[in-house]
């Protein structure tokens, strides 16, 4: 069983290492590829720092959890619509250009918020960011065999994906520290010299990396016909809603449900992505051997957990424990998607990339909007249970399409 199904002749060969022109490659070797993924590691961290930090932000501005939330609804939103835009805008520019670009603009965002004397300040800060997650998402996912030789860039893009969960073990917390520690903007302005950092390195080590055949309409419609995309797309949504749906209100949970303090809260999201990491391996070495029963293994264990913390959340050291389950769970889930999605239109990597991107960024804001109407309609723990419960439909939908036509 696959995602994968056969290519159309109507999507464009993949680009060559050498390049447009036929050219000998010009390699940025693994310092570029560090670089991309420090990168990769600040749009992430920027994007979910304000899980750690909801309840400061929403006592500053004296907004509610829901409305807080939306310091993660927009950047979704908006990055969901970005990566195809902005893929089939600058598809001729040179993609070490646009990374410069959108690395800057990340910058930009995280000192508005760190100086936001509003809360209006904020949410466009956390526009910027959605714009930057769209286009640095779709265009730096794909490099990393034109950053180095052939033979290397599989171990190129493990290093590369290898950000998103460091971005939850690391950023998150130590933003969470840092907010605890300094207040807020500060950990807002942290993230902003940490992203410059990043943009400097990107300057020095990658090379000129010239446009290959450009991502058109036509090829992101014509990848969308195809039954393994659709799957992917399926699957994708029904589990990113139900994780970010509760994830986003993890932190007033762990504070009302189970008493944790600040240095609780910053230890239980810390065991967290570091479980990730951890899940995020063991789903990239599963993926390939049994796609459906990776992705299906990860839904199920995620929603086991997200469904047990409601109920024994406030039993001393459930939480914890079951945190970490979860967090094993979701870091297999960002691998398993992309691969889905990589499968099922192998001749247009990046198109995949604008896909994956798209899905994945439109159902945060989406489950970050309905797990705060959840929050401040009923409790936090109401977030939890919906989005278990949306986890549970994923499981059930790849059991469905594995006993399909198109399973494969």
């Amino acid at each position: 069983m696959s995602a994968h199904t056969a290519p159309s002749s109507s999507l464009p060969a993949r680009l060559s290492p050498a390049g447009p022109a036929g050219r000998p490659p010009r390699h940025g070797g693994r310092p570029a590829v560090v670089a991309v993924a420090l990168g990769i590691f600040a749009v992430v961290t920027t994007e979910i720092l304000p899980i750690g930090l909801l309840t400061a932000i929403g006592g500053d501005f004296a907004v509610s959890d829901g409305t807080a939330g939306l310091t993660m609804t927009l950047p979704g939103l908006l990055a969901a619509v970005a990566a195809p835009l902005v893929t089939v805008a600058t598809g001729r520019h040179d993609r070490r250009r646009m990374l410069v670009f959108f690395l800057s603009l990340l910058v930009i965002a995280n000192a508005l918020a760190a100086t936001a004397t509003g809360y209006g300040a904020v949410l466009v800060s956390r526009v910027l960011v959605g714009v930057v997650i769209g286009g640095f998402w779709s265009v730096g996912a794909g490099l990393a065999s034109r950053l180095v030789p052939e033979a290397s860039a599989g171990r190129a893009t493990a290093v590369i994906f290898s950000a998103v969960p460091l971005g939850s073990v690391l950023g998150v917390p130590l933003g969470t520290l840092i907010g605890d520690a300094y207040g807020w903007r500060t950990a807002f302005g942290a993230m902003a010299v940490c992203t410059l950092g990043a943009l400097i390195l990107l300057v020095v080590t990658v090379p000129p990396l010239p446009a290959g055949e450009p991502t058109r309409g036509a090829v992101l419609r014509e990848a969308l016909r195809r039954p393994g995309t659709r799957a992917a797309l399926l699957f994708t949504v029904l589990i990113v809603l139900g994780h970010f749906g509760a994830y986003t209100y993890v932190t007033p949970f762990l504070e009302e449900v189970a008493g944790a303090g600040p240095l609780a809260v910053t230890l239980c999201l810390l065991g967290f992505g570091a479980a990730g990491i951890v899940g995020s391996f063991a789903g990239g070495a599963l993926v390939d051997r049994a796609p459906r029963r990776a992705f299906a293994g990860a839904g199920a264990l995620l929603a086991a957990a997200v469904l047990a913390l409601p109920v024994l959340g406030g039993v001393p050291g459930a939480a914890p424990v079951l945190l970490v389950v979860w967090g094993v769970a979701y870091g297999a889930v960002p691998v398993c998607s992309q691969r889905w999605f990589t499968r099922a239109v192998p001749d247009a990597p990046e198109a995949a990339s604008v896909l994956f991107t798209a899905s994945f960024q439109a159902t945060i804001s989406l489950g970050a909007l309905l797990g705060g109407a959840a929050a401040d309609g009923h409790s936090p723990s109401a977030a939890l249970v919906l989005g278990g419960t949306t986890a549970v439909l994923m499981v059930l939908a790849v059991a469905a399409y594995g006993r399909g036509p198109a399973s494969g």
